[in-house]
C-alpha cells in the first residue's frame, strides 16, 4: 500500500491504516431510541413517583391524614365537652372514658387534647397558605420587574428579615389584645412569616424570566404580566412549596408558645399551647397532665417537618444527601 492509499477517500499515513466495514453490514442499533409510546412526563409527575417510594412520605402522610381526622372530627374519638370542668375531679387519675385524666380545673385531658388538634392545625395551615401567597406575589413581583421596584422590596424584606417572628408577634399582640382570634393569630404570625418565603420566590423567578419559554411566549405577543403569572409563577413553585410544607410545623409551634406566654388565644379557646402554659404549675404533682398535650403538638409538627423533608427530597434532587 502506498503512502497515498486512501480508504474510502480518506487520506491516511503509512501505519494508520484502518477498515471501515459497508453501511449496510453495521446497522444501526436501538440502545438510545426513544420510546415514543411511553406517556409524556413532567417534574410534578417524577416527584409523585419518588414520593410514593420514600418511607418518610408514607409514615408522614398516614399521620398528617390521621392529624386531619382528628381536627374535622374531634367528637368521633370523644363525646365529652373539653370546655366542661368540675373541680371534684381536679388532678384526678385515668377512668373509664376518661384515658388521660384531669387538669387542675378538672377538665377532661383527653377531650382537651383531642379538640385542641383543630385550633392548632387551623393555625398553621391557614398561615402557612397566606405566607406563601405574601411572600410569592412580593418575591416574584421583585424579581421579574428588577430596577427600583427590586430595590425598594428587597429592603422591605431585608426590615422584616431582621424582625424575629416571635418577638414581633407579641409586641402587636401586646398592642391589639382586646380580642384575641384565630384569626389575628394567623394575621400576625403571616405578617413576620413572609420574608423567607419572598426571597426564595425572588430567587426563582429570575431564574425562570430567563429561560427559553419565556422568550417564546414574549415573541407570540404575550405580556409581561401575563408571562408572570402564566408561565413564570407556576414554573417556579417547587421550592416554594417546599419551604412552606418545611415551615408549616414552625407555625405550629409559634401559636402554641404565643398561647404558653398568655398573649396567644383566650383561656376560653381550647389549644395545645394554653394547655402547655395551665399545666406547668403542676409539673412536680403531676406531670402527665403536661406531658399529653406535649407529645400531640410534638407529633404533629414532627409530621409536617418529615413531609417537607419528603417533598424537599422529590422536587429538588439537587439537595439529596449521598
Amino acid at each position: 500500500m502506498s503512502d497515498n492509499t486512501t480508504i474510502h477517500d480518506v487520506a491516511v499515513l503509512p501505519g494508520q491504516e484502518r477498515f471501515v466495514a459497508p453501511l449496510d453490514e453495521t446497522p444501526l442499533q436501538d440502545v438510545d431510541k426513544v420510546d415514543e409510546s411511553a406517556p409524556a412526563t413532567s417534574m410534578w409527575a417524577d416527584a409523585w413517583r419518588n414520593l410514593r417510594k420514600n418511607p418518610l412520605f408514607i409514615i408522614s402522610g398516614i399521620l398528617i391524614i390521621f392529624i386531619i381526622f382528628v381536627a374535622l372530627f374531634p367528637s368521633v374519638l370523644t363525646k365529652t365537652d373539653p370546655n366542661y370542668c368540675n373541680l371534684d375531679n381536679s388532678l384526678g387519675d385515668p377512668e373509664a372514658g376518661h384515658p388521660f385524666g384531669f387538669d387542675f380545673q378538672g377538665c377532661d385531658v383527653f377531650a382537651r387534647t383531642v379538640y385542641g388538634t383543630r385550633t392548632s392545625l387551623s393555625v398553621g395551615l391557614l398561615s402557612t397558605i397566606l405566607v406563601v401567597i405574601i411572600g410569592t406575589l412580593i418575591g416574584a413581583v421583585a424579581g421579574f420587574c428588577g430596577g427600583w421596584i427590586d430595590a425598594v422590596l428587597s429592603r422591605l424584606n431585608d426590615i422584616f428579615y431582621a424582625i424575629p417572628m416571635l418577638l414581633g408577634a407579641i409586641v402587636v399582640l401586646q398592642m391589639f389584645k382586646t380580642s384575641t382570634s384565630i384569626w389575628k393569630i394567623v394575621l400576625v404570625l403571616a405578617l413576620f412569616g413572609w420574608v423567607s418565603t419572598a426571597r426564595i420566590a425572588r430567587g426563582a423567578v429570575l431564574e425562570a424570566k430567563n429561560l427559553e419559554f419565556n422568550t417564546a411566549s414574549t415573541a407570540l405577543g404575550s405580556t409581561p404580566m401575563r408571562n408572570l403569572f402564566r408561565h413564570i409563577i407556576p414554573n417556579s413553585l417547587a421550592p416554594i412549596i417546599v419551604i412552606g410544607t418545611t415551615s408549616l410545623g414552625s407555625y405550629i409551634v409559634s401559636e402554641a408558645t404565643l398561647s404558653f406566654l398568655g398573649v396567644g388565644l383566650p383561656t376560653t379557646t381550647v389549644s395545645w399551647g394554653g394547655d402547655i402554659s395551665n399545666a406547668q404549675t403542676n409539673l412536680m404533682t403531676n406531670p402527665m397532665v403536661l406531658f399529653y398535650p406535649s407529645v400531640a403538638l410534638a407529633v404533629t409538627v414532627l409530621s409536617f417537618i418529615m413531609m417537607g423533608d419528603a417533598v424537599k427530597d422529590a422536587l429538588d434532587p439537587k439537595s439529596r444527601t449521598a
